[in-house]
C-alpha cells in the first residue's frame, strides 16, 4: 500500500511533462503534475509514486501532516504546513 504525502509547490517547470520542485516531510522533491496541471507556486498537492494527484488546501495539508507525525510515518517539520 502506498500513502501520499501532502507537499508545497516552490519552483514548476512547466512543458510537454510538467514538473515541479516540492517540499515534503521536510525535504525537497522532483515531482510530475501531469495529473494536477492546474496548480502554482505555493499551493499543497497530495504527491504519490513522484505524481501529485489531487490539491490540498493549507488547512488540509496541515492536518494530514499532523496525523502522520502524531503517527510516526513522517517526522515532524513546521515548513511544510
Amino acid at each position: 500500500m502506498c500513502l501520499g504525502v501532502p507537499a508545497k509547490i516552490q519552483r514548476i517547470e512547466p512543458g510537454l511533462m510538467p514538473m515541479a520542485t516540492v517540499t515534503m516531510a521536510g525535504q525537497e522533491r522532483r515531482i510530475c503534475l501531469a495529473y494536477t496541471p492546474e496548480v502554482a507556486v505555493g499551493d499543497f498537492v497530495l504527491v504519490q509514486n513522484g505524481f501529485s494527484h489531487s490539491t490540498l488546501s493549507p488547512e488540509e495539508a496541515a492536518q494530514a501532516l499532523h496525523t502522520m507525525q502524531s503517527h510516526g510515518l513522517i517526522e515532524k517539520d513546521e515548513s511544510c504546513a
